[in-house]
């Protein structure tokens, strides 16, 4: 799903701006355009977590929707979670059949800190 994802969004951008092709981005990002070609095809592994920040910054996309597509978390996320493994892993597991508009509520109140 990773590839997929990007090359919709790599196309989607270079049909207004040719600077999208598959090689200026690659050289972008610092990696080989047969290398991108291979994670968009979906014939390679995803690649590490700081390529992937850097493919999310050049197509406009969230990193962490990114790693979540290719089976990993951000290190920032991960050291949270080990700071507090269960009370994370109970809360996660809670939220899977919460709805979206509920899961948005308690993040809103979260990030407000109205305790």
């Amino acid at each position: 799903m990773l590839g997929k994802t990007l090359r919709q969004q790599r196309e989607l951008l270079k049909a207004n701006d040719r600077s999208y092709s598959l090689r200026q981005v690659a050289l972008r990002v610092g990696i080989e355009p047969a290398y991108l070609s291979k994670i968009e095809r979906g014939d390679m592994p995803p690649p590490g977590e700081e390529t992937i920040k850097k493919l999310a910054i050049e197509l406009s996309l969230d990193s962490d929707v990114l790693l979540a597509l290719a089976g990993k978390v951000s290190t920032d996320l991960q050291e949270v979670i080990r700071k507090r493994p269960q009370l994370f892993a109970d809360l996660i597991r809670q939220l899977r059949e919460v709805p979206d508009d509920a899961i948005v509520r308690v993040v809103r109140e979260v990030s407000d800190g109205n305790w």
